[in-house]
């Protein structure tokens, strides 16, 4: 076929799709301009772009339905969207599919202090939800920097975490129940109101699946009594080996902080100029530690982490005496990502997971991976759970730097895998870790994590391309004739 045949082949095919997504979603639901499509190419990751082919906006249950039920019957590929926060690439648009945004899905539907939950829709952001039952004392526990920002659909895909979920847990400790609508336009429920549920634990496969197994339309969240009272510790250490060394300390001693995350000096700097918090430029590394609880155990579990941190070489330790001087503890921690973009024009957020032991040696090898890759690189992150988010500097304006930045990223992950720890802790794969999938899983692994991909969608049309590795041999799997006997992986087009 010659190629103009061949381009009127795929636009008759492009506006058939369109007008029939239209008669499903009326109105300005359906984007098809390129104008309207450009602002949806990339998430987080902007490193990668794909400009769709379409972008729907339902704002019903029956029109995700009817979407998803006829890009099933047409073999049409979908990508879920949220809020576009993503960090792995986990809500890239591919060229040749529909780019299905939820954002149109943003109201609280019921709260139910008695019983401490609260429905929502996915599109509803996460601090949003604080916002509407703190004043009852009450709140959304898992809190990630992007809170302001991000929706509680992208939360359950990636299965986010925060700087309090040392103590209170990740997404998937935090919800009880998701409504889901298949590839095939079947719709479930997952869990529900109440603490548990009989049967398979579906609801925990889908929290985490990078909306690879089904598209969320309701959220059932757990809420929690705000705690009597919080005071925090500023730490500040001369060496990192030394601030890790008093993590484990503090773990050791059987005290678990509502939060402890750490930074390094280059971060230290970069959050004290933009947020002017307080914190001791000095310091090589700097440690945030929240207790909270009834007021008397709040204070004697501050008294005995200042005596862990002393012991371990704390060159000085300030202990909040008010609300507004936590918050400010806590004010650059929270612009810590957007403050670090003052040190580079460019900077490549990572995230990993170690055992918390391993911290002091993961860091050494961080330092000597910067000389090696000739890039600089300021770390922050969850102390607490071993949730490591380096964020390496570099300028892609200069040739050939934004490669040795993934270059370096992909190292940093696999001394994560080396030292017993895992490819992510709440950012999730998308197209960041696909290909590092192998370091950490070995083709048994995969096989049945893609059996579980093909169980809930056979055609692999929902979100293809994510989390597993091109060309792997879990690929066999699918169902390939669909495909015209090529791999179910697109290449991802980077900038």
């Amino acid at each position: 076929m010659k190629a103009m045949d061949l381009d009127a082949t795929v636009l008759a095919r492009r506006a058939k799709i369109v007008a029939a997504l239209r008669s499903i979603v009326p109105g300005e639901g359906v984007i098809e301009q390129e104008t309207g499509r450009r602002p949806y190419e990339s998430d987080g990751l902007t490193a990668y772009r794909a400009v769709p082919m379409v972008v729907v906006l339902p704002d019903s249950v029956a029109q995700v339905r009817g979407v998803l039920s006829y890009c099933h019957e047409n073999n049409v590929k979908v990508v879920p969207r949220g809020a576009g926060t993503s960090l792995s690439g986990g809500a890239l648009p591919l060229e040749d599919g529909v780019l299905l945004s939820m954002m149109k899905f943003n109201k609280i539907k019921e709260i139910d202090f008695a019983n401490r939950f609260a429905i929502v829709e996915p599109g509803v952001t996460n601090l949003a939800i604080t916002r509407a039952v703190e004043a009852q004392s009450f709140y959304y526990a898992p809190d990630p920097s992007s809170q302001i920002a991000c929706s509680i659909g992208g939360n359950v895909a990636e299965n986010s975490g925060g700087v309090h979920c040392l103590k209170y847990g990740l997404t998937t400790n935090n919800v009880l129940g998701c409504e889901v609508v298949l590839m095939t336009g079947e719709v479930i429920r997952l869990g529900g109101r109440h603490l548990d549920q009989a049967g398979y634990d579906l609801l925990a496969l889908v929290i985490g699946s990078e909306g690879m197994l089904g598209v969320v339309t309701e959220v059932t969240v757990r809420i929690l009594r705000a705690p009597e009272s919080a005071r925090a510790l500023l730490i500040a250490f001369n060496s990192s080996e030394k601030a890790g060394a008093c993590v484990a300390g503090i773990i050791a001693a059987g005290i678990i902080p509502g939060g402890m995350e750490m930074m390094d000096k280059p971060a230290i700097e970069a959050a004290e100029d933009f947020v002017h918090a307080g914190y001791p430029r000095d310091a090589e590394a700097l440690l945030i530690v929240e207790l909270d609880g009834p007021p008397v155990e709040v204070d004697h579990l501050v008294s005995l982490v200042e005596k862990i941190a002393l012991a371990h070489g704390a060159s000085n330790c300030r202990i909040s005496t008010s609300e507004a001087e936590r918050h400010a503890f806590w004010a650059g921690r929270k612009a810590a990502f957007p403050a670090v973009g003052r040190l580079s024009p460019d900077y490549y957020c990572m995230d990993g997971t170690i055992p918390r032991k391993e911290l002091s040696r993961v860091l050494s090898g961080m330092r000597k991976l910067s000389e090696h890759h000739g890039l600089r690189v300021a770390n922050v992150f969850h102390a607490g759970d071993g949730n490591l988010h380096p964020l390496i500097l570099y300028d892609a304006n200069k040739p050939g730097e934004l490669l040795r930045a993934e270059e370096f990223g992909a190292d940093i992950l696999r001394l994560c895998v080396k030292y017993g720890g895992v490819l992510t802790g709440e950012h999730g794969v998308g197209v960041e870790k696909r290909d590092l999938m192998s370091e950490m899983f070995d083709d048994i692994d995969l096989a049945q994590q893609f059996a579980i991909k093909c169980a809930f969608d056979e055609k692999q049309l929902l979100n293809p391309g994510k989390v597993f590795p091109v060309l792997h041999r879990c690929a066999e799997l699918g169902q390939m004739h669909v495909h015209g006997g090529k791999l179910p992986f697109p290449d991802i087009p980077r900038f």
